[in-house]
């Protein structure tokens, strides 16, 4: 039995693993991002400038550049309190596990068994009745029993390999729950802090507009105003206080949402509010090369792996093809009642070996095969295809962030021009020089002037947010739990 597990062993070692083996997708020839080159940097309003820094590696705490605590520590809350976050870590530790458990496939099974048996003899067909003085019997029986299957073709190691690339797809899988997870947050609270901005921009309005109103009603009492006059500015004013409600839903359903990313209820969210001020603008943007690119994706990364386990189980099915070797033993004792279990002459021993080829499955082994294979070409197609997508990300980001700085400019301008233009007709207008129809209009150019502003920078803001995490956001420079190779 030894000579023979010896061999299996020697031979296991000396065998090839069939089947394809993997290798790793060439990376993306491209140079860049964009037909058009990017530019050394972007100014918008105020002198607040955004430069490319190709090649530049990111950093793993990249909404750190940001530069508001409050953020870092929203971010951090939620890396340590999302259940979807969390649940991705189990996962990971469930890959990690079965991919061990794999392993032992390498090794023989060792069992054990101890087993009673009560029984009757056939009384007038096995024995004679002046022999058999009892029929009914007791048999003790105690083994140990080994199994071993020798990985002539590779299966096992194929199975193996497969374990570890699926345990790398899932560690990939956290990485972009993580990344997923802390971006949302940061554009989440850009997204709260603008809609706080609009509303406060809607409150100063709707608080101008009704001096206003109660301007002109003074103003009718004395007869410099009409009834007409005052009924068009308690219009302009009602439609400043309208917009105001749905301001005040989105920002409550943003915070619930913010409460669910950091895994808390709504009303546990507490804290201070952050503003849009309380943000700055990160002064560089890390560009990586689409060559780098494919190394820093979690969801490239995940594709890859999971295209390394389609091919492994190829070779799983090629192996099933072809004959199986089996190698058993068994060592142990019998008797009839348990204290003569143990004692000499009842003891036995068997080893064997078996080699078992399918001849006939009306071709399931071979459907399987070629099940296999379909599945490597679409595990291929479907990295093709994130690899498209991420590039795609990244050139919408780098495009995003390029004209984030034009529209900020513009907004700025506007918003000056439009201020500027209604100071000058709420002055004209108490003097009598302008009709109160042209102070409404100037009074509607700042507001819609004002929230467009508004959004521009929460743009600028987000996009450069979306652009850190279309790179990949640094998750290999990470030190800690989940991090990747």
């Amino acid at each position: 039995m030894k000579r023979a597990l010896g061999l299996a062993l020697t031979l296991t070692l000396a065998a090839c693993a069939v089947g394809p083996d993997f290798e790793r997708p060439a990376p993306p020839a491209a140079q860049s991002y964009t037909v058009t080159p990017l530019p050394a940097s972007t100014v918008a309003a105020e002198g607040k400038a955004q430069s490319f820094a190709p090649g530049q590696d990111l950093p793993a705490l990249w909404w750190t550049l940001f530069h508001s605590p409050a953020l870092d520590a929203l971010v951090k809350k939620a890396l340590a309190g999302n259940p979807t976050l969390d649940s991705a870590r189990a996962a990971l530790r469930q890959a990690h596990e079965l991919t061990e458990a794999q392993r032992t496939a390498f090794f023989p099974v060792l069992a054990g068994d101890l087993t009673q048996v009560r029984g009757k003899n056939a009384q007038n067909s096995i024995a004679p009745p002046t022999q058999l003085v009892n029929p009914y019997y007791s048999l003790y029986t105690a083994q140990l029993s080994v199994t071993y299957a020798p990985d002539l073709w590779g299966a096992t190691r194929r199975a193996v390999e497969s374990a570890e690339a699926q345990e790398q797809g899932t560690r990939f899988q956290y990485e972009a729950a993580y990344l997923t997870l802390s971006s949302t947050v940061v554009v989440t609270v850009i997204g709260e802090a603008s809609l706080r901005a609009q509303l406060a921009a809607n409150r100063r309005l709707l608080a101008i507009a009704h001096e206003l109103t109660e301007k002109i009603e003074r103003q009718r009492v004395l007869g410099t105003a009409s009834e007409l006059d005052l009924l068009a500015q308690q219009a302009a004013e009602a439609q400043i206080a309208q917009a105001i409600p749905p301001l005040e839903r989105q920002l409550a359903q943003t915070r619930d949402a913010l409460a669910a990313l950091l895994g808390i209820p709504p009303s546990d969210l507490t804290g201070d509010d952050i503003a849009l001020d309380d943000l700055s603008l990160p002064e560089q943007l890390p560009v990586s090369l689409p060559a780098r690119l494919v190394e820093q994706r979690p969801d490239i990364r995940q594709a890859e792996e999971a295209m390394h386990a389609a091919s492994a189980e190829v070779g799983v099915a090629i192996s099933d093809m072809l004959p199986q070797v089996a190698i058993t033993g068994a060592l142990g004792s019998g008797a009839l009642t348990p204290s003569k279990l143990f004692t000499p002459g009842n003891g036995f021993w068997s080893a064997g070996s078996s080699l078992t080829q399918t001849l006939f499955d009306s071709g399931a082994l071979l459907h399987k095969r070629r099940a296999a294979d379909a599945a490597l070409d679409q595990a291929g197609a479907l990295y093709r295809a994130a690899v498209i997508g991420a590039l795609q990300n990244v050139a919408d980001g780098l495009e995003a962030v390029k004209t984030d700085a034009d529209a900020l400019k513009a907004a700025a301008d506007a918003e000056h021009a439009a201020r500027r233009s209604w100071d000058l007709a709420r002055r004209q207008r108490d003097i009598g020089m302008i009709s109160l129809v042209l102070l409404l209009n100037a009074e509607q150019t700042y507001q819609q002037a004002e929230i467009a502003l508004v959004g521009a920078r929460a743009a600028r803001l987000s996009d450069t947010a979306g652009l850190f995490q279309a790179l990949g956001g640094g998750w290999w420079n990470r030190q800690g739990e989940g991090e990747a190779q």
